[in-house]
């Protein structure tokens, strides 16, 4: 009976039992049994497996690996953090796959800090630290780092006053970054004319490179020779880009040189698609040597060999052998002083460029005397691109002109005075879900041919319009510009440039209003240029409030109306009254 009694107490059927009791029973049945225990020995063994880091079982071998992966991740994260901590700083956002610092004012210490961040960044695809000038000189504190981030197939360091020691110590880093693709040290003096320098760089380029931009790098006949000798190795080069490198073809010994090599070498680039010799002091003898192997690059598509003066009556040793780019798109010639007898041997090559969508032989006086047949010649329904600023049009041309003007994305007659008093024209003729831009620059417009111009525009003509330059074109009156900003029609511009001659200075009080009005129905507006028209305190609080709520970049003077100010700023800008310059 006591047994029984006892019984139903345990179990609550007699004696109440306290809330402890039953959590302290619950416990107590969770508990393993003396039989599933570990025996003494195991126990021991579970010990000394744990002390001298020997796994028991494959279950704890797996869970070591998990923990030991956790805390890798934990680490990248914290890794990870400090990237965005870094960049943040910078003004920049964190991107797992590219790192772009331009325009940083990067120090030394900032670079050594960037390369130890380097192995939080495994999947890195692109590195820009260009214009960064205070980098130069300790480029191997990053170069050193380059093996944690062997996928980086595009690294950029234009201007970053580099030197010979740098060069030499990104050549050595090279290895490190196989998959290499493009690589930019343009605008960096101390890349060419070194011993050691780039032509040690050269030899160690990849096959996989397909772009090399070595603008402004003062490259010598002996970088040219280098350089050619290195195609054979880069089978995939697409681009090759030399531009502003005026000693590059100086002669050597009395013969072209090294330009020379490299325009043979040329023939191992089959497919190249983009060169630019751009300011590279090319002569007639270089287009002999040039012509030769354009038979060996029937992929080019864009060629430049714009402001070389010394190519002047010597086009005709090129323009036969263009034929065999059959694929060429764009072909620069712009500043080339081009004399009648180059230009009409230009015309005789056109007919057979059947895919050229854009020349450009700007800025050659010559030009102005030829447009008819120049038009004639070329497969209008794709041309987009046909600039003929500062070219001397006379009226002919300018009719000629207005031709072509129905297919083309981009019109430009800047500095051609015979466009004063002729806008209606050329207004006629553009189409309006085709023209992108329209430049006007210093053609002496009139009043009445801003008139027209806010006609057009409100007729939606201008409604696919992004850039639009007005500038130098004092002669216009305040009524015209009034009627072109009431006008509407210009949703679509980005870049607005109305500014006037270095020289002078106008009040703009007159047409400020529809100005400001304006501003509302150009939503995509992020540029307004106004320089050297005078505003009164309250107009320029007005139109500075306007276009900050906007974050449009507004160029204007500080002191506009102050006439010292203006004449410093003539003093300053005397260049650009020569559009050439």
């Amino acid at each position: 009976m006591e047994s029984a009694d006892g019984g139903r107490g345990r179990d609550g059927g007699g004696q109440r039992r306290s809330p402890l009791d039953v959590i302290m029973s619950q416990i107590r049945r969770k508990r393993p049994s003396t039989s599933d225990r570990k025996p003494a020995l195991g126990r021991f063994l579970s010990r000394t497996s744990e002390r001298t880091g020997i796994p028991e079982d494959g279950g704890e071998w797996e869970g070591r690996e998990q923990r030991e992966h956790g805390s890798a991740e934990v680490e990248q994260d914290a890794g990870w953090g400090r990237v965005c901590v870094f960049l943040q700083r910078l003004g920049k956002k964190a991107d797992s796959s590219s790192l772009s610092l331009a325009h940083c004012d990067l120090t030394a210490t900032d670079l050594l800090e960037l390369a130890t961040l380097l192995h939080f960044l495994p999947r890195l695809e692109e590195v820009d630290v260009s214009w960064n000038e205070l980098i130069g000189g300790c480029l191997d504190a990053l170069t050193s780092h380059l093996h944690h981030v062997g996928g980086i197939r595009a690294l950029r360091l234009c201007s970053c006053r580099l030197n010979a020691g740098d060069i030499t110590a990104l050549g050595e880093a090279l290895g490190c970054v196989p998959l290499l693709e493009i690589l930019d040290l343009s605008w960096n003096g101390s890349v060419g004319g070194g011993v050691g320098g780039l032509q040690g760089l050269l030899g160690k380029l990849r096959p996989p490179l397909r772009e090399i931009h070595l603008v402004a790098c003062q490259l010598t006949a002996a970088d040219a020779a280098a350089l050619g000798g290195a195609l054979s190795a880069l089978p995939r080069l697409s681009v090759l880009d030399v531009s502003c490198n005026p000693q590059l073809s100086q002669e050597v010994d009395g013969s072209v040189g090294g330009f020379g090599e490299l325009a043979a070498s040329l023939s191992h680039a089959a497919s190249l698609t983009t060169l630019r010799l751009q300011a590279c002091g090319l002569t007639t003898g270089c287009l002999h040597d040039l012509g030769g192997s354009l038979r060996c690059l029937p992929a080019v598509r864009q060629l430049d060999l714009s402001c070389n003066k010394g190519l002047s009556g010597g086009l005709d040793l090129l323009t036969p052998h263009l034929a065999h780019l059959t694929h060429l798109e764009s072909l620069h010639l712009h500043l080339c002083c081009l004399t009648h007898t180059d230009l009409e041997a230009l015309i005789q090559a056109l007919p057979s460029l059947t895919a050229l969508a854009e020349l450009d032989v700007s800025s050659n006086e010559e030009a102005g005397g030829v447009v008819h047949p120049l038009v004639s010649a070329l497969p209008l329904t794709q041309m987009k691109r046909l600039p003929l600023n500062s070219c001397s049009l006379t009226e002919a041309s300018f009719t000629a002109l207005a031709l072509a003007v129905p297919f083309l994305r981009s019109v430009d007659v800047s500095w051609c005075k015979v466009v004063g008093g002729r806008l209606p024209l050329l207004l006629d003729a553009l189409q309006p879900s085709v023209v992108l831009e329209l430049r006007l620059s210093s053609c002496e417009l009139t009043t009445d041919d801003l008139r027209h111009l806010a006609v057009a525009s409100g007729r939606g003509r201008l409604s696919s319009l992004r850039v639009l330059d007005l500038s130098y074109n004092g002669s216009a009156g305040d009524a015209g510009w009034s009627a072109l900003f009431a006008a509407g029609g210009l949703g679509s511009l980005e870049d607005l440039d109305l500014s006037l001659r270095p020289s002078t200075s106008a009040s703009c009080s007159a047409w400020l209003p529809a100005l400001l009005g304006a501003l509302p129905r150009l939503p995509a507006l992020t540029r307004l240029a106004a320089q050297r028209w005078a505003l009164g305190p309250r107009e320029r609080r007005q139109l500075s409030n306007c276009v900050r709520k906007r974050d449009v970049l507004l160029q204007w003077d500080p002191d506009v109306g102050d006439a010292a100010a203006a004449a410093a700023s003539s003093c300053e800008s005397t260049n650009q009254e020569s559009p050439e310059e």
